[in-house]
């Protein structure tokens, strides 16, 4: 079908004040990490000021201007975010840079900073060695040792299925665990999310894994400008390759079908599909609890909600939670007064600085070039009924304006496709 058309918006995000803050803020030194993942039971009373000075502040930060409807009164995650994925403003936190387990949302900085390494069509023949350091009870989409994947076939897994045998193997194919661990670490510095450390690829608890809801917020922003990365968040179902066998001599290999853990996509008992949800990721672990980061589209405006560990435990609470904050998001967009922002990779910041630099033309979390002119395109991706979706969404580079401030000069429509999807 073809793409919505929309229409270049040019957005100023911060005061120069705000980016100040951040300047100068200093990421914490993860040289003794604790023995345990488990947060503690309140946030510190300081923490990072990355995006602003109230984002560091324990507690709700909300500036609600006139007409500004107010927050819902049953959210219970001990640390959330919701903020316009095009403008890059906060339009309200609460604890946003409490550094708490991850779980498999980590999985958003894995495929960002991996993603771009190998061809989808390259094909991979899975060695036992592939599979080893798995934690215990691990997510698994089912990869099977002796047998060939593409690299297309291990990004379905990771994200419809969270399988951490998909993350080993990739992370096998890109020298190694230590060296994809240690990659992304250095991502997440350039991205300017230091409340990060990574210690798993995949987001299995381990002692001093860490990150934020403002520092997810960030990973799944930089992916989003990555098509297959949007390609892949956004699919609903697929078949993924089985085992070979042999039928009357011949060798024959089955499939079965996939679907993605997000239920906001794919609906459930208790939540339906959210309007206009095209991603991201989820994640739950014993130490995490429920984790999750979404962007969704509603009337032309995109927007990022990260929920982590709900203190409710009711079937889905994440979701229901991010729901409405959501609902809360797109009413209250353009009424309530931002509170922060998402600051941009330090080499957009870097390369707009430099004396006669073209930030325009820089790249954010490994996107390519912005083209000159939004392009948006929305294409069933053949999987089970026509489920799967692939879109294209126009990069949307960061750049920092002699003025202190940055602009976003393209938008990231989201395609009619995924708003008329019909519950599965």
């Amino acid at each position: 079908m073809p793409a919505p058309k929309k229409t270049v918006r040019r957005s100023l995000l911060v005061t120069s004040a705000v980016l100040s803050s951040f300047a100068l803020t200093a990421p914490v030194s993860f040289a003794d990490p604790s023995p345990s993942t488990r947060p503690s039971a309140t946030p510190p009373a300081n923490m990072s000021s990355v995006g602003g000075t109230r984002l560091g502040q324990p507690g709700t930060q909300v500036d609600l201007g006139s007409g500004a409807p107010v927050l819902p009164k049953d959210i219970t995650a001990r640390s959330w975010i919701v903020a316009d994925a095009e403008s890059g403003e906060v339009l309200a936190a609460h604890n946003a840079h409490w550094r708490l387990p991850p779980a498999s949302t980590m999985k958003m900085l894995f495929a960002d900073t991996v993603l771009p390494k190998f061809p989808s069509t390259q094909k991979h023949e899975v060695a036992p060695s592939d599979l080893a350091g798995m934690g215990a009870g691990s997510s698994m989409v089912g990869i099977k040792e002796g047998e060939t994947y593409t690299v297309h076939d291990l990004w379905l897994g990771v994200f419809l299925r969270s399988g951490n045998d998909a993350v080993h193997v990739l992370s096998a194919m890109n020298d190694g665990v230590d060296n994809t661990v240690k990659e992304m670490n250095e991502h997440a510095e350039e991205l300017q999310a230091l409340d990060t450390h990574v210690v798993t690829p995949d987001g299995y608890d381990a002692p001093g894994q860490v990150s934020s809801a403002y520092d997810l917020t960030l990973f799944a922003r930089s992916g989003l400008q990555k098509k297959d990365f949007r390609e892949y968040c956004s699919t609903v179902r697929a078949n993924f390759p089985g085992e070979t066998t042999k039928k009357k001599g011949k060798s024959v290999r089955d499939s079965f079908e996939i679907q993605n853990t997000n239920r906001l996509l794919t609906g459930d008992s208790d939540v339906s599909v959210y309007q206009g949800i095209a991603g991201v990721k989820n994640g739950n672990t014993t130490n995490a609890g429920a984790t999750f980061t979404g962007v969704a589209e509603r009337n032309g405006r995109v927007l990022l909600v990260t929920a982590m560990n709900p203190e409710k435990s009711e079937h889905n609470e994440v979701y229901k939670e991010t729901a409405k904050l959501f609902d809360w998001g797109f009413a209250a967009a353009g009424k309530a007064r931002p509170v922060g922002e998402l600051v941009a990779p330090k080499s957009a910041a870097q390369s707009s600085a430099q004396p006669g630099g073209n930030a325009s033309a820089g790249q954010a979390g490994g996107a390519g070039k912005a083209s000159g002119s939004p392009v948006a395109s929305a294409s069933a991706a053949g999987r089970s009924g026509g489920m799967g979706v692939a879109f294209a969404i126009s990069g949307g580079v960061l750049v920092l304006l002699a003025a202190a401030a940055f602009l976003v000069n393209r938008r990231w429509p989201l395609p009619d496709l995924v708003r008329r999807r019909s519950r599965p």
